[in-house]
């Protein structure tokens, strides 16, 4: 099993972008398509804490679907519940190793992990 996990949207330049460079350093991430197997609520806390941003980092709020419902995002909690319910809200590429995780945004910021 690798170290490395990356929360992965195929369609997304930028998840397709750090898969790239996580490959091209000899790295042969867990690919985790998020859309097809969302994370649960319990995994998201995982990942929040985990994660080296704030956890609202984690949520796209300019998507449509977040600008036109009044979802609250002030708790892990509420993070968490939005996310596993509209897993499309999930920010990416998420990037795990350990016990940390880095958005990949830009792509090169998972090479803190490295």
């Amino acid at each position: 099993m690798s170290e490395y996990q990356i929360y992965h949207n195929p369609r997304c330049s930028k998840s397709r972008e750090t898969l790239e460079l996580l490959t091209s350093h000899g790295i042969e991430p867990k690919i985790i398509e998020y859309l097809k197997t969302p994370p649960s609520e319990t995994e998201i806390l995982e990942l929040l804490e985990k994660l080296e941003s704030s956890p609202a980092s984690l949520v796209r709020v300019k998507e449509d679907l977040f600008k036109d419902n009044a979802f609250k995002i002030e708790t892990n909690e509420e993070i968490a519940r939005l996310i596993a319910k509209h897993p499309q809200l999930m920010e990416r590429p998420l990037v795990v190793k350990g016990h940390r995780a880095v958005l990949g945004r830009p792509p090169l910021q998972v090479e803190t992990l490295f």
